[in-house]
């Protein structure tokens, strides 16, 4: 699965309304996944064995915005090459072996997007 687009994300304010509004559009079902540490929802298609993207409540904290994750063997690496080519790393956040590791980067042209590693 590396190197797929294996992820996405939706950032609103609003999070109620984004529900209602991609619930119509596509039939997405929406479900807790934060825990208590933010409002988190996971997005699932109809059909779907398991979620394919999140529905993040920003508060106003950050723009809103939609973006896609890729999947990588190494987010250190995905990083340097990323910048090798002329992208910028926004965000990055590695960790100890257990979890997910991930990074926000801008290509050339300045969209935004991110990688992924899911351990263990």
């Amino acid at each position: 699965m590396d190197s797929t687009v294996t992820w996405f994300e939706v950032a609103t304010d609003d999070p109620d309304g984004a529900e209602r509004f991609y619930g119509g559009l596509f039939g997405w079902t929406f479900t807790p996944g934060g825990g208590d540490v933010m409002d988190y929802r996971m997005i699932s298609s109809a059909g779907a064995e398991r979620p394919s993207g999140g529905l993040f409540n920003t508060k106003g904290d950050f723009p809103a915005h939609a973006v896609f994750h890729v999947q990588v063997a190494d987010v250190e690496a995905a990083c340097a090459q990323a910048e090798s080519l002329g992208g910028k790393v926004v965000t990055k956040v590695v960790g100890d072996g257990s979890g997910t590791d991930f990074a926000y980067l801008r290509d050339t042209s300045g969209n935004q997007f991110g990688v992924f590693r899911q351990r263990g």
